[in-house]
């Protein structure tokens, strides 16, 4: 860790002031032109669009909402959503999925009605029409791309947080129950048992994990997202026990891939890929959340230090994290994943503020 590096709790807040107005000024540029099935213009960037990029993004100022109780973030949150209804929502994919986590958190704090119908509709679509694998895994369907008969670990954060948490706040058992088959689902075709690593998909067309890339980002997803399915799904003994199994074998191998620096290469175990600062702070909201809730030991908690640094040092004055991979694809080779380009996004915003936030709890 940077001895000079600032962490005490009045540096944490106004880094995490900065990184909400960072997410907040975010403007698509016109460096990347995406269209959707559909022929719209794709925005992944700019926050006011309703993608995966910006779902993520409100999760974490959800999440700081629901610790701070600041007024200032409920109206964002609300005039975002109330903005979104008012244009019409986008079709139902797994990655516009991603903004209802956000709106679930809202509403379970809420109970606003307006919130609820909206979330009912949603999870109902899902549950009906979400394409699925041969397996009952959902399809990693999205906004421009049908990606046939394909499970990525991505899914997982998209949609089945969103499944479990609304399903636990609202009383619908079968959404939680779906959850937990997802989770169960992409362990057993995406989780690496010689390491405890994920790949980041699999297809059934050939029956393969495509370039077996041990790629940071989705091994974030994995770890964030287990730690947060194993506090918000009310697991079955066997379930919490397995799932606690899975995120440990996980964490420990990636210990012993942190840089000295404190982030983690954009491929885990490739020594020539770009340090990478989304998965970084999401690696490092895991250890620390899980060295907090027991699931982890001081080693843990040392490593989410040493990662809450490498973010902090990566925030900049406009409070955008820099050093951020842009959306990526599923890979067909490993120079695929080391030439995403680096771009400021609301998921590393969203990241950098869920290690921040849990930060303070430290």
């Amino acid at each position: 860790m940077n001895a000079s590096q600032d962490l005490s709790r009045a540096s944490l807040e106004r880094q995490i002031d900065r990184v909400i107005q960072g997410l907040t000024e975010l403007r698509h540029d016109g460096r990347f032109h995406e269209p959707n099935l559909d022929g719209s213009a794709g925005d992944y960037v700019s926050f006011d669009s309703w993608e995966w990029p910006q779902g993520v993004g409100l999760y974490g100022v959800a999440r700081l909402w629901q610790r701070s109780g600041d007024d200032a973030l409920r109206r964002l949150l609300d005039d975002w959503y109330e903005r979104q209804l008012e244009h019409g929502l986008p079709p139902l994919n797994v990655n516009t999925t991603a903004p209802m986590l956000a709106l679930s958190v809202l509403w379970a704090e809420t109970r606003e009605a307006r919130w609820k119908t909206v979330l009912d509709g949603w999870a109902d679509q899902l549950m009906a029409a979400l394409p699925r694998t041969r397996s009952g895994g959902f399809q990693h369907d999205v906004s421009d791309k049908i990606n046939d008969d394909e499970l990525w670990d991505d899914t997982l954060f998209m949609v089945a947080l969103f499944l479990a948490h609304y399903g636990r706040a609202a009383g619908r058992e079968s959404l939680v129950e779906e959850a937990n088959l997802q989770f169960l689902l992409h362990t057993h075709y995406l989780s690496e048992r010689e390491s405890g690593l994920w790949f980041h998909g699999w297809t059934f067309d050939g029956h393969h994990n495509f370039a077996r890339a041990r790629w940071a980002r989705g091994n974030s997803w994995i770890s964030a997202g287990l730690l947060d399915f194993l506090d918000m799904a009310d697991l079955p003994p066997a379930l919490e026990r397995y799932f606690t199994w899975v995120l440990r074998a996980q964490m420990e191998t990636l210990i012993d891939y942190q840089c000295p620096s404190g982030a983690w290469r954009t491929l885990i175990d490739d020594p020539s890929a770009y340090e990478e600062m989304s998965a970084t702070a999401a690696f490092g909201y895991a250890f620390l959340k899980g060295a907090r809730l027991g699931y982890g030991d001081a080693r843990w908690a040392q490593a989410g230090q040493r990662a809450l640094a490498a973010v902090v040092s990566n925030i900049g004055a406009d409070g955008q994290l820099a050093n951020v991979s842009y959306g990526t694809r599923m890979g067909h080779t490993l120079d695929f994943y080391r030439e995403i380009p680096l771009h400021p996004t609301a998921y590393g915003q969203s990241m950098a503020l869920l290690c921040l936030v849990e930060a303070l709890e430290h």
